[in-house]
């Protein structure tokens, strides 16, 4: 633990400040160049809004920032050092993408070091979603636009044929009679990938919902936007088919762009909506109970009673207190019943009997005899 003078508040916000401050001096040409992308290409444009949102988030979990509570420590040492080497390793081989990813990780080494393991339970969201705000490499880039060109044009032209468009798919270009709509990487669905995702991972941060409906919001977001860009793609040919071509062409550059992301918004709120119907929480058993006295899943509950019916009032004590104005005397208790007599024991075999009539013939020859040698 480093030396802390009785958890000075003003130390920590100072030692804060002045961390932030040459973090982002050292930073400040990866910060340009990363600001330079983010107003050049269209797909991540949303780079300007995520420190603040990252800010958002930290003022809604503000309550589990508590200075008094943050223990300064070495934990951050590890992180910091691995972000100067992955920096360093970016310079080394002209790797951008690893200088800018060097700078997250090396703001979360900075945050574990100056408030420890409690500052960072309430940070960790703010702080990496921060990584939202890193440009993809080229490589990765252009790894997924290809695909995600043939899944919109094939798409798109699908379901042209099913409204009974004649479009007929050529390569990455949809042809409608005499128009043709080019699905080209600005086109691919890449942006409104980037930029939902995004959104949808804020979401999940900010609702209060079961973990595993906010798992399914983040990945869902990936269907989403390509359903949206295929809309997109589909409106434009239905209105280059129907209306101009310069109609459809001010549709799908200009009023498209804006009306997506509300749309793609509006399908993820409904999906939200849909889960809390059909996933229910349920709570758990023994919850409010003393620790030690939950009973397991082994042990039966214990039987519950009923309570006795009450008897009721006869009526003749109904009209006798209406009649005087003065509650009925109580009656006396019943005397106690005395106890049945016990049953008669029952009665001896008759083997004895039987026994004493084999006894009395040997008597009666022998009489017999007596006689007869008299």
């Amino acid at each position: 633990m480093l030396p802390s003078p009785a958890r000075s508040r003003p130390l920590l916000l100072g030692a804060a400040v002045v961390s932030l401050l040459a973090l982002v001096w050292s930073y400040w040409t990866t910060l340009t160049e990363m600001a330079q992308t983010w107003s050049s290409k269209p797909q991540y444009s949303h780079g300007f809004l995520v420190p603040l949102f990252a800010g958002v988030l930290l003022w809604l979990r503000r309550d589990r920032l508590r200075p008094d509570d943050f223990r300064p420590g070495w934990w951050g040492l590890p992180l910091v050092a691995g972000a100067v080497a992955l920096r360093l390793y970016g310079t080394y081989y002209h790797y951008a993408y690893y200088d800018a990813v060097s700078f997250v990780l090396c703001l979360a080494g900075v945050w574990l070091m100056v408030g420890g393991w409690p500052a960072w339970r309430g940070a960790w969201p703010a702080v990496l979603f921060l990584l939202f705000m890193v440009p993809l490499p080229d490589r990765v880039d252009h790894t997924l636009s290809v695909p995600l060109q043939t899944v919109a044009t094939e798409a798109s032209t699908w379901v042209l044929q099913t409204i009974g468009l004649p479009a007929v798919s050529e390569g990455n270009i949809i042809r409608i009679n005499d128009s043709l709509i080019g699905i080209v990487e600005a086109c691919s669905g890449l942006r409104m990938l980037v930029v939902f995702f995004a959104l949808s991972t804020g979401m999940a941060l900010v609702i209060k919902a079961p973990l595993g409906d906010k798992l399914v919001l983040v990945v869902s977001s990936v269907p989403i936007a390509l359903l949206v860009n295929i809309i997109r793609i589909t409106l434009t040919g239905a209105l280059s088919e129907m209306v101009s071509s310069q109609v459809a062409h001010v549709f799908f550059h200009d009023v498209a762009g804006w009306l997506m992301p509300p749309l793609a918004l509006g399908f993820l709120w409904l999906e939200w909506k849909v889960l809390g119907k059909l996933l229910i929480e349920v709570p758990h058993a023994g919850r409010g109970v003393p620790k030690g006295r939950r009973g397991s899943a082994s042990t039966p509950a214990a039987p519950t009673r009923r309570p006795r019916p009450t008897r009721p009032t006869s009526p003749a004590r109904t009209n006798q207190t209406a009649a005087t104005g003065e509650p009925p005397a109580p009656r006396e208790p019943a005397r106690p019943r005395r106890p049945a007599a016990p049953a008669p024991p029952p009665a001896a075999p008759s083997e004895p009997a039987a026994s004493a009539t084999q006894k009395e013939i040997p008597q009666a020859e022998h009489a017999s005899t007596h006689g007869a040698s008299a």
